[in-house]
């Protein structure tokens, strides 16, 4: 089960990086793990995106981090509005620096160095301002698989 990968502190330390890259964004971050992905890693994430209500943040600016432990994939999408501002490869650099952490076992610190590296580009383009209010939670979700 993947909310068995964390153990409770993991998941809180997680959810304070969301939450820490979050103080000075308008932007809205969220992490969803599944054990299993059964087809295009991209395509699902898409599908987790719209569940998720993602697309619902008044700036376009949600950043979603996938994550499918069985099978291990990964996948991190922006909303059309972070998509217009960041550089070209963004997502493949954070997602190279969150796999070579996978690979030596460190999950909690992939996700939260990934989480600081979205926050930091959400930041430059969508800094917060003092009326911003938290539109999608903080908490990791996980899949039924």
């Amino acid at each position: 089960m993947p909310k068995d990968l964390f153990t409770s502190e993991q998941k809180q330390q997680i959810v304070a990086a969301i939450k820490e890259a979050e103080k000075n964004t308008s932007g809205e971050i969220r992490v969803h793990i599944e054990k299993k992905c059964n087809e295009d890693v991209l395509d699902h994430a898409a599908f987790m995106f719209d569940a998720l209500g993602m697309q619902k943040t008044a700036q376009r600016n949600g950043v979603l981090i996938y994550l499918s432990t069985e099978d291990h994939q990964l996948a991190i999408l922006g909303d059309a509005g972070i998509n217009q501002k960041v550089p070209p490869n963004f997502w493949n650099e954070i997602k190279d620096l969150m796999i070579a952490n996978f690979k030596q076992g460190k999950y909690t610190e992939g996700l939260t160095e990934g989480i600081k590296m979205s926050g930091e580009q959400l930041k430059i383009h969508f800094p917060y301002h003092k009326d911003d209010k938290n539109e999608l939670s903080n908490d990791i979700s996980f899949g039924k698989s």
